[in-house]
């Protein structure tokens, strides 16, 4: 009975907490017009570090934020901090090309990314912020016979996991993109596709943006510019967190940093089986709309969307070195380029905006890890390699249920750890412990 109070209590502080944020809709839009947008309410404070929280996520990217919002929209627990070395935003969920899918041939990966398709298509009403969701769907190219047989099992695979794929023959890829080349002379021709209609993209910052508005609105404080330097830990569990704004107790502490990963865990004398890459993207001068799809090159590493502003957002290999920087350099964007014009020849007359970095989590199979550590009360949430942008909702989701329950959701129990001793791998491309060459 006692708990039940409590729950009362906490659902009711929850509730008025977001009522008193402003909502956003039209009718507010045109309410702050005549005040020439003035008073508009700050999309979440800058509090100061309390001395203690009940949990604290490493990392104010998408993931940690989405943890942080599941964690008190889910599970009631909102004496949570995200500390944030730089800015919100700042990292890499401010740094891909915004693809989302599902279209992965192993249950495991399918089930877990299948329900981060279907958070994302109510994700703008859920946050009231719009993360500009666009299920323009996603074509990946077919180039030989073989390759399409083996687009074609996956895509058998995908549905009979209830996930949308369409096998594309030559003509049904040629109307929808007429402009790739079709020609007898190309050197990779086009043999058909596997489609998946509900793929498409989203608005990376409005993705962190929106998940950081809500979940101060529910009590959790997002502290920026705030260093992690070391760990305190007491008999095999953790105690508290010291930063560069001071320590801080905590009973749980979830790390959410992606291809920093690594650095934390030395802190925490853990070696874990990830690797850090510099992976580039790069965006095109805007043109009026030509790409109505995502479109991913079969014969080798290219993918391509285009933005809202007109953009062609392009992406790749990985650089071939370890890095924690969040720049590259030409000769990969170079590289990644010249298959984009394999494809799309027309695309040579395009001038260049600009590119950018950064830092992957590269697992060793290709595939996250989210799990509990042999350290009572440290979480992993990693090993994301290309994909995490994805993965937000989902991630944040089964993560804040992994901290919640001390114990894995269904969803991310394959994910674990103890895999990579076992043997009991995830390895979807067939790659072995170099996901990034496949």
């Amino acid at each position: 009975m006692k708990h039940h109070y409590i729950r009362i209590k906490i659902d009711l502080y929850i509730f008025k907490k977001r009522l008193s944020m402003q909502k956003y809709s039209i009718f507010s839009l045109i309410k702050n017009a005549f005040s020439d947008h003035q008073n508009w309410d700050l999309a979440w404070k800058d509090p100061e570090p309390k001395k203690e929280y009940d949990v604290i996520i490493i990392g104010g990217g998408g993931h940690g934020l989405a943890t942080a919002y599941y964690l008190a929209k889910e599970h009631n627990i909102t004496n949570v901090a995200v500390i944030e070395k730089g800015w919100i935003g700042g990292g890499n969920v401010g740094r891909n090309t915004t693809i989302l899918r599902s279209n992965y041939m192993f249950d495991a990966n399918a089930h877990f990314y299948e329900l981060g398709m279907k958070l994302w298509e109510n994700l703008s009403q859920e946050l009231n912020y719009n993360v500009m969701y666009s299920p323009r769907g996603i074509i990946n190219l077919a180039h030989t016979d073989g390759q399409l047989n083996a687009f074609a099992r996956r895509g058998n695979s995908m549905r009979l996991n209830g996930i949308d794929a369409i096998l594309l023959n030559r003509e049904e890829v040629r109307k929808m993109i007429p402009f790739a080349d079709f020609s007898e002379t190309c050197r990779f021709p086009i043999v058909g596709g596997l489609m998946q209609p509900r793929g498409g993209t989203a608005r990376h910052d409005a993705v962190a943006w929106g998940y950081a508005r809500q979940a101060d609105s529910m009590g959790v404080d997002i502290i920026q510019n705030c260093e992690v330097t070391g760990f305190d830990i007491e008999n095999g569990k953790i105690s508290g967190v010291r930063t560069s704004r001071g320590d801080i107790k905590a009973k749980k502490v979830g790390l959410c940093v992606a291809g920093s990963t690594t650095l934390l865990a030395d802190k925490l004398n853990m070696r874990l089986p990830i690797e850090a890459h510099v992976l580039q993207a790069c965006v095109s001068e805007p043109v009026k709309p030509l790409l109505h799809n995502v479109v991913t090159f079969g014969a080798g590493h290219f993918y391509c969307s285009q933005s809202d502003k007109g953009e062609m957002v392009m992406g790749g290999d990985l650089d071939g070195y370890n890095s924690y920087a969040q720049r590259g350099n030409l000769p990969m964007i170079q590289h990644v380029l010249s298959g984009g014009l394999a494809v799309f020849p027309n695309f040579s007359r395009l001038k260049m905006l600009r590119s950018w970095g950064g830092i992957m989590d590269m697992s060793m199979d290709g595939t996250p890890i989210i799990d509990k550590t042999h350290i009572d009360g440290v979480y992993l949430n990693c090993g994301w390699c290309y994909g995490g942008f994805k993965a937000t909702p989902c991630s944040g989701f089964v993560f804040a249920h992994t901290i919640a329950k001390d114990e894995a959701h269904e969803l991310n129990a394959p994910f674990n750890l103890e895999r990579f001793h076992t043997g009991n791998i995830l390895d979807e491309k067939g790659v072995g412990p170099k996901p990034w060459i496949g």
